[in-house]
């Protein structure tokens, strides 16, 4: 059972013949995304040149997977994952620690919260982002990548 993270989800919208092909090949297995990616989908809809053209290509994307959603559960996972990273990556000393920020350890607070939600549906998490890499140092979540970024 698998995540898909937003760079997977826009290779599949864009038709990447690679990402497509380990698609099919996940055969009968569940394929999820999340409500952040949704909305980091539209966010990308919102900032394109054919934003009508690329809403009605991601609706039809969307209405073909399930979206999970970010429920009570998840959170208290995503409260126990930030303070894993904070602990293992951030500073040591007490004073730094409290002004430091997740993006400035380089992780981005999305990337928690899908990472979060595939703990917490027991999923593999399918995205070429190196913080997910970085998390799975400290986090036990699994990650795979069908696609090699350029």
């Amino acid at each position: 059972m698998y995540l898909l993270d937003t760079n997977h989800c826009s290779r599949i919208i864009q038709g990447e013949p690679s990402v497509i092909e380990r698609l099919e090949q996940t055969g009968d297995a569940l394929i999820y995304t999340n409500v952040v990616v949704v909305g980091e989908l539209m966010f990308m809809v919102q900032k394109s040149a054919k934003k009508r053209e690329n809403l009605l290509t991601v609706t039809r994307f969307l209405k073909n997977i399930t979206i999970l959603p970010v429920d009570s559960q998840t959170a208290e996972i995503y409260g126990t994952m930030k303070f894993q990273l904070y602990d293992f990556f951030g500073p040591k000393q007490i004073k730094k620690r409290a002004q430091s920020l997740i993006h400035k350890l380089g992780f981005s607070e999305n990337d928690l919260w899908i990472a979060a939600t595939a703990k917490s549906n027991n999923l593999t998490i399918i995205s070429a982002d190196n913080d997910f890499r970085r998390m799975s140092e400290v986090l036990d979540i699994s990650i795979v990548s069908w696609y090699s970024p350029n």
